[in-house]
């Protein structure tokens, strides 16, 4: 007959669980057969099992767990975080993973006793499971925090002993000022990283055998690794483009990362080849995520300055190159299209910028994406917003064809000296991209299906020019402001280059064509023929009698040359009878000919005395009739100049102040104007500013604005516009835009958008001469 009591208290010194104690007692091994034959023979071996299960598993839930997690801060400050504290937490954490090591030891052998004394073997006592399982249930917050301090330093210790670049996510200024290992803060000749390396091999081994490392330290290494990464990155290849660095990255990445996640995973293991099959695959996992987490990083810095690159283009090529590569094994390209969209928003699209610099931007920006992507979709989706802002401001075509056309190397002159053809969208052979077959590549995946309808219609080889004169879609709109351009050179220097002129001429018209540019043949052959003229009316005997004052001129074809604006001047007689003495000369030259004189536009030298002082300057036309009407009369009231000179007042007075910002003329009472003839007050004329000055009057342009212009070509209209309102009573918008276009497509030859219309049509009604009501123009009655 087996005693209970003896059997229980024999089960307790056997088993220590049983009695609140996580301990291993050696007992004599006869002692524990016969238990175990007691406990077969009453029948009790699967009830006992479970009963001492269930106390191990209460040990470990309510002892060791508890223990463990006493040893860690329920929080830690992270922003206090400095080495000193992670190297607090690194022994700390040590330590309790050794003790925890000792007890799980302790367990495990009375785990071994326990399915000794049962029947048949439980597989489902899984030790290491059920330790995992009550230390995630009962994890602190600031465990995690522990974890990565730990292996933080871990990986400082590595660096140091084992990795050419020992400084990853150190101050080197700290390190060359202190004598002293930067990782266990003990003098060089006494650095103890090798016992601590020790250490973190002993961890690793522990909870490697407790199957706890992925459990408790899994995110935290992973966590830790990522940082390092997105360090040494911004470190080795912040704001350096002329360079490539993914392959120096993903060497790092392989000798000192992978080489440590080999030590984590296999401690007996350093930069080798590991024997074990699970830790070669586990660390084989690491390397394709954390690859693929480098190339991901490097993507996204190279994206984040990707502003930089452009307007480094092109020595930013290598950092480009790197791109390239990331994005072929990861997919960046909505990212990057939304990212560079948005930066090119926030620094270039907004009126702070001037036109040049964004024209200059989109250029920059056209060559470095055609680099990245050849397909033209990033290309068209990003320069979109551009284009359509650019559309939006007064003066891009002005700068486009300044760009093209001034001195000094530029890209729109290097473009335009390459000579070739710009292509209008609607005529591109759709077999030229045949032509390069060998090089052909897919559309990029990932983009919307909307781009790339849009792209379709577009020359994905088209060079720098075509896609800045397509921001407008007509090369007769770029031509005609390139004339205008033209002649306002040609009128204001009076030495201006024929050479450079005909040279861009002839560029000009390798690109867009003769029909175009022969309006700006004749404005230069008329100078030309204009110095000849001049100099043969020089010549004449009878021009040269009593002459005043010499004049030259220039004579041009008034039906090729641009508008001019409506200024007008009226000419003092004694200098209009010079004029008329030109003309008869002319036309005694000319035969049947005669000229229109416009004497608002040129250049006048004059020669000013007042008191001692003698000032000789060359001023525009009306400036100089200013001056000379002072000559008769030392105050004059401005209507009554305005009379004299047929110059209304506005612009009369913008031009009076020429001469009082300069000291010549003062107003002494509101509208009153005198010659200031005192010798004591000194002009501030003087040799080297009337250069100057004149060039400050030369921004106002001889010819008439390109609004003003158009209004005039849509002028022709308002005599079939008033015809159709006068027959139909009302019309809407787009009905007026129909019948207009039928009768330009039949020989006016003028075109027009409705949206032109339709200011049009509202400066009418502004004149009272339309009204417009519920979507409908009618003629103001």
């Amino acid at each position: 007959m087996v005693d209970i009591d003896n059997l229980w208290i024999e089960l307790s010194r056997n088993f220590p669980v049983l009695s609140g104690s996580v301990c291993f007692v050696e007992t004599d091994s006869g002692n524990f057969q016969k238990l175990r034959e007691d406990v077969i023979r009453l029948g009790l071996s699967e009830s006992v099992s479970e009963i001492l299960w269930s106390e191990f598993q209460s040990a470990i839930r309510d002892k060791v767990v508890p223990l463990f997690w006493s040893n860690f801060p329920v929080r830690v400050d992270t922003s206090k975080c400095d080495f000193e504290l992670r190297y607090q937490l690194f022994l700390r954490f040590a330590a309790a993973v050794e003790n925890l090591y000792k007890t799980f030891n302790c367990l495990k052998l009375l785990l071994n006793r326990l399915n000794k004394l049962s029947l048949i073997p439980n597989k489902k006592w899984n030790l290491n499971s059920t330790l995992l399982e009550a230390l995630l249930g009962q994890m602190p917050t600031g465990f995690n925090e522990a974890v990565l301090a730990f292996y933080y330093v871990a990986f400082q210790i590595h660096l140091q002993l084992h990795s050419k670049n020992a400084r990853v996510l150190l101050d080197a200024d700290v390190i060359l000022k202190k004598a002293e290992c930067h990782v266990c803060n003990k003098k060089i000749n006494s650095c103890e990283c090798l016992s601590l390396e020790s250490t973190v091999n002993k961890v690793n081994t522990a909870l490697r055998e407790m199957e706890l490392l992925d459990g408790i330290a899994g995110q935290s290494l992973t966590s830790l690794v990522q940082k390092c990464i997105q360090e040494h990155i911004k470190e080795t290849c912040h704001g350096i483009f002329d360079r490539s660095f993914l392959r120096q990255l993903e060497n790092w990445l392989d000798e000192t990362v992978i080489s440590w996640l080999r030590k984590v995973f296999s401690p007996t293991c350093l930069n080798t080849s590991v024997n074990d099959a699970e830790t070669t695959n586990i660390v084989k996992g690491f390397k394709v995520k954390l690859t693929y987490f480098l190339y991901e990083n490097v993507a996204l810095s190279i994206i984040e300055q990707f502003f930089s690159i452009i307007i480094d283009f092109p020595e930013s090529i290598p950092a480009i190159d790197d791109l390239k590569i990331c994005m072929e094994k990861i997919d960046m390209r909505k990212h990057f299209i939304q990212t560079l969209s948005n930066t090119l928003k926030i620094r270039v699209l907004h009126p702070g910028v001037n036109t040049m610099d964004i024209l200059t931007g989109y250029i920059a920006a056209i060559k470095a994406i055609r680099y990245l992507d050849n397909s033209g979709i990033i290309l068209e989706t990003v320069t979109a917003p551009i284009r359509e802002y650019l559309c939006k401001r007064s003066d891009t075509v002005r700068r486009v064809v300044t760009g093209l056309t001034e001195e000094g190397p530029t890209d729109l002159t290097e473009e335009l000296a390459k000579g070739e053809t710009v292509k209008d969208n609607d005529k591109i052979d759709g077999n030229e991209e045949l032509n390069n077959w060998e090089n052909w590549l897919p559309d990029s995946f990932g983009i919307d299906q909307s781009a790339r309808v849009q792209l379709t219609n577009i020359n994905r080889s088209a060079d720098i020019i075509s896609m800045v004169v397509d921001i407008y879609g007509s090369k007769e709109l770029f031509m005609n402001e390139y004339r205008n351009l033209m002649a306002d050179r040609l009128l204001t220097s009076l030495d201006f280059n024929a050479d450079k002129e005909i040279r861009n001429l002839e560029l000009l018209k390798l690109r867009f064509g003769e029909s175009l540019l022969h309006s700006c043949e004749v404005m230069l052959k008329d100078i030309t023929d204009s110095k000849r003229i001049n100099s043969h009316i020089a010549s004449d005997s009878k021009f040269n009698e009593n002459k005043m004052f010499d004049i030259s001129t220039f004579i041009i074809s008034a039906q090729f040359w641009p508008s001019f604006n409506k200024e007008s001047l009226e000419l003092p007689e004694e200098i209009a009878n010079e004029f008329d003495k030109y003309t008869k000369a002319y036309e005694a030259y000319k035969g049947n000919r005669t000229l229109n004189w416009r004497p608002v536009t040129g250049r006048v030298s004059i020669v000013i005395e007042i008191g001692e002082r003698i000032i000789e300057m060359a001023v525009a036309p009306t400036q100089a009739i200013i001056l000379y009407h002072f000559q008769s009369k030392d105050e004059w009231t401005l209507e009554d100049l305005s009379q004299i000179t047929k110059v209304p007042s506005t612009i009369l007075r913008r031009r009076i102040g020429f001469w009082i910002t300069h000291g010549i003329i003062g107003e002494t009472r509101p509208g009153i104007f005198k010659l200031l003839e005192e010798d004591g007050k000194k002009s501030q004329f003087d040799t080297k500013n009337i250069n100057q000055t004149l060039g400050d009057e030369d921004v106002e342009s001889a010819m008439a604005s390109a609004s003003d212009q158009r209004e005039e070509e849509l002028q022709v209209f308002w005599s079939y516009i008033v015809g159709m309102l006068t027959n139909l009573d009302s019309l809407p918008l787009d009905r007026i835009h129909q019948m207009l276009k039928l009768f330009a497509s039949h020989g006016v030859g003028i075109e027009f958008t409705q949206d032109e219309l339709k200011n049009f049509l509202q400066r009418k009604v502004r004149e009272h001469k339309l009204i417009y009501s519920g979507g409908v123009y009618q003629l103001y009655k």
